[in-house]
């Protein structure tokens, strides 16, 4: 083994992904943390691969795959690793995606594509996954277009996320302030644009998302600095319902990634800028601001929720940040001192690895 776990049989793992130098970053690729599930306590093993900058990270639902974006501005690639029983990662295969800085990249639910959210380029890429899971040529590049008032960020359309959900992908575009919606044929793994799920405000600048019970959608705006929600239309569309600020803090604010809790009674947001965690609750109607933290660090890029902890990756700090999570009011408060990570932008639960 290149660490030893051998008092570790009850652990869980975080695979933390990173801005290395190509990026104006500090990582050396894909690090590994070891959770232990009973304090929600951190304790960082190492670098499991190295790559450059693997700003996003996602798992295969079946096999022990785990597959990270190359954020490179001229030709993005995506890399796949066969995951050890130890964690250690070896490399399984690689592609171009077609696009320039690949942000976002997850798998279908019946694991034979994975599809890539090229940001600068504003596209998206579906590359088929072979037995092993180890992607193949493409299959598709679905080319975005429009744009937005905000001329800086919103000059051409920029995929921020790609999301299968059920028979329809949606792709959150920052860059033309919509919510895409295609179809993914299962043969071709061609992807036939729909009508958009959701227009949205202009200059919203959609981020991430997420769907809540009933079909509603939860959504950041980046350029916005809000977080808004939307009910299901009659010509199936999203309508939006409500929206309110991700901060009241003062000072520009770009709010980066959005959480729910397992059980849907709140909602959270990290919030670059003020450098806090908002948390919301939500009934299914509307969400309420119950409080904001700090995330003792800067630049709060990604953030995962883990029972009742939640792990905050400060960018510019070079940090992971712990909170526990009250389970009745919902309102997170740190849990001991932020522990050292180079450069994290994405943190990845490894939901399946057998520790021997």
């Amino acid at each position: 083994m290149w660490w030893d776990l051998s008092m570790a049989a009850n652990a869980e793992y975080i695979y933390v992904g990173g801005y290395t130098g190509d990026k104006g970053g500090t990582a050396e690729g894909i690090a590994l943390l070891r959770r232990d599930p009973t304090s929600g306590a951190l304790t960082r093993l190492g670098v499991a691969a190295r790559t450059p900058s693997p700003s996003f990270l996602a798992q295969h639902p079946t096999l022990p795959v785990l597959y990270a974006v190359n954020e490179l501005e001229s030709d993005g690639t995506i890399s796949a690793f066969t995951v050890a029983d130890d964690g250690e990662l070896t490399p399984l295969s690689i592609q171009p995606t077609g696009g320039s800085d690949p942000a976002h990249l997850s798998v279908t639910a019946d694991g034979r594509f994975l599809l890539v959210a090229n940001y600068s380029s504003g596209s998206v890429a579906v590359h088929p996954l072979d037995p092993e899971g180890a992607q193949g040529e493409r299959s598709d590049l679905l080319d975005l277009a429009g744009s937005g008032p905000d001329a800086e960020r919103q000059e051409g359309p920029h995929a921020h996320m790609v999301l299968p959900d059920r028979d329809c992908v949606l792709i959150a575009d920052l860059g033309a302030d919509r919510v895409w919606r295609a179809r993914l044929d299962p043969v071709s793994g061609r992807l036939d644009m729909l009508a958009p799920a959701v227009v949205a405000k202009p200059g919203t600048g959609p981020r991430h998302l997420r769907i809540a019970p009933h079909d509603t959608m939860v959504l950041v705006g980046e350029l916005a600095a809000n977080l808004s929600w939307y009910h299901p239309a009659a010509d199936g569309s999203l309508e939006l319902a409500g929206e309110v600020p991700s901060s009241t803090q003062d000072g520009p604010t770009y709010p980066s990634e959005i959480v729910m809790g397992p059980d849907g009674r709140f909602v959270y947001v990290a919030n670059r800028g003020p450098n806090t965690v908002s948390a919301f609750s939500w009934d299914g109607e509307r969400a309420t601001p119950i409080a904001e933290i700090s995330t003792a660090g800067d630049w709060p890029r990604h953030m995962i929720l883990l029972g009742n902890h939640l792990y905050v990756a400060n960018e510019r700090s070079h940090s992971v940040t712990t909170f526990r999570i009250d389970p009745d009011s919902g309102v997170p408060e740190p849990q001991g001192e932020p522990i050292a990570q180079a450069s994290p932008t994405c943190l990845l639960r490894w939901t399946s690895m057998a520790v021997r």
